[in-house]
């Protein structure tokens, strides 16, 4: 299993939590999203290395944006 902690803008709320954790969650291989509200990371564990352009369209559906590291 692989951890990747990401950061996300625009999470206010515990909706803007639910939202993300689900559509990142949605993508084939994740395991588990853990969101941090209050520093705005999201660590996905998967199964193999994530296309950044899936987590990046996921978080984009959910209405927020990745940060580029």
């Amino acid at each position: 299993m692989i951890t990747t902690t990401y950061q996300v803008q625009g999470m206010t709320c515990g909706h803007c939590v639910s939202s993300v954790s689900a559509e990142v969650g949605a993508i084939p291989g994740v395991s588990d999203v853990q969101v941090d509200l209050a520093s705005g990371q999201v660590a996905v564990t998967s199964e193999s290395p994530l296309d950044a352009a899936s987590v990046r369209a996921a978080v984009d559906e959910a209405g927020y944006e990745l940060v580029d590291a």
